[in-house]
């Protein structure tokens, strides 16, 4: 009975794999025969589990969706990453989801060993957030799930997109600064395309098989990052910091890209090649110094209108604080 219970475990774990699987495949994995497979998936659908079976040389046994969420099997690293995406999901922009992030993780942490406890713990304090984060609007969670359903099921995806429809073949989720990013094939324009998630309406799986290609490169991440920078405008730097050279190399853990030199009055010259105003700001933020702008005219401009965004969030702070303690 021991062994019987065993092996149902393994056949479900295997079956939780999302494929299709043939029954000889799974004979061979469990060690059993085709017909032990045959009784075990009856089991399986006995217990609640929907199994669901393909006649044919190509046919097999899959794992569907059911009417209730049957418990699920985790290896240990499977386990851990889930317990870590939990803990990152509480803090993403998805509508919704970070209550329910929070929830979820407390029934995983309460059932896992304390070894693998210890293992979120350690991952999770030596991860921090990035100050710098940008805000962003929610992303609808149905259309999140849609998206994830199409990639992994390789199917064309219908939605709109600043009111504009769009037909796609998704290919991949990615997740930059606090935004989710779709990356799909346009059909209509017969090119890559990225989509901000938090945009997207009327998310629909049209059905239709979407057909394999590569993202360019061989990363969506990376695509993604390049397109990016590509569409933001960038400019050089050149900016007067009111200290040696020395100390913005130990304020930065590092030179900062492009050239820094020491001038005659203390001051030291910063050159920094073409990068967005917003990195640019970052840098000179992160230094923490005096520091003045040469030019160009457009990081003075962005300068200017972050410095004025910061000055309106923070003028009412004196007076609501006075009266406290």
């Amino acid at each position: 009975m021991s062994d019987a219970r065993a092996r149902l475990l393994s056949l479900l774990s295997l079956l939780q794999t999302p494929r299709l699987w043939p029954g000889s495949e799974l004979a061979e994995r469990l060690g059993v025969s085709g017909r032990t497979v045959r009784r075990d998936i009856d089991r399986l659908r006995e217990l609640g589990y929907p199994v669901h079976a393909e006649q044919g040389g190509w046919g097999g046994y899959r794992l569907t969706a059911g009417t209730a969420m049957p418990p699920l099997l985790l290896e240990d690293d499977e386990a851990v990453a889930v317990a870590i995406g939990l803990r990152t999901a509480a803090a993403q922009a998805v509508a919704g989801v970070d209550e329910a992030a929070v929830r979820a993780m407390g029934k995983l942490l309460q059932v896992l060993p304390a070894r693998l406890r210890r293992r979120v713990d350690t991952l999770a304090t030596s991860t921090v957030a990035h100050p710098f984060s940008l805000a962003a609007e929610p992303v609808d969670p149905d259309a999140l799930v849609v998206a994830a359903a199409t990639i992994a099921n390789h199917e064309r995806l219908r939605f709109r997109y600043r009111d504009e429809g769009r037909h796609v073949e998704p290919r991949a989720l990615v997740t930059a600064g606090r935004r989710w990013y779709l990356l799909a094939f346009d059909l209509d324009r017969d090119d890559w395309r990225t989509f901000r998630l938090d945009r997207v309406t009327d998310v629909a799986a049209t059905g239709a098989r979407a057909t394999t290609r590569d993202v360019p490169g061989g990363d969506a991440a990376a695509f993604l990052a390049s397109r990016a920078m590509q569409m933001a405008p960038a400019y050089p730097a050149d900016v007067v910091i009111h200290a040696p050279a020395a100390a913005v190399v130990d304020r930065l853990g590092g030179p900062p890209p492009g050239t820094l030199t020491d001038q005659p009055d203390g001051t030291c010259r910063w050159l920094a090649p073409p990068d967005t105003g917003e990195w640019h700001a970052l840098r000179l933020a992160s230094i923490g110094l005096p520091f003045e702008v040469t030019g160009p005219a457009e990081l003075v401009a962005h300068l200017r209108s972050t410095a004025a965004l910061f000055q309106t969030a923070t003028s009412g702070a004196g007076r609501s604080g006075a009266g406290s303690p």
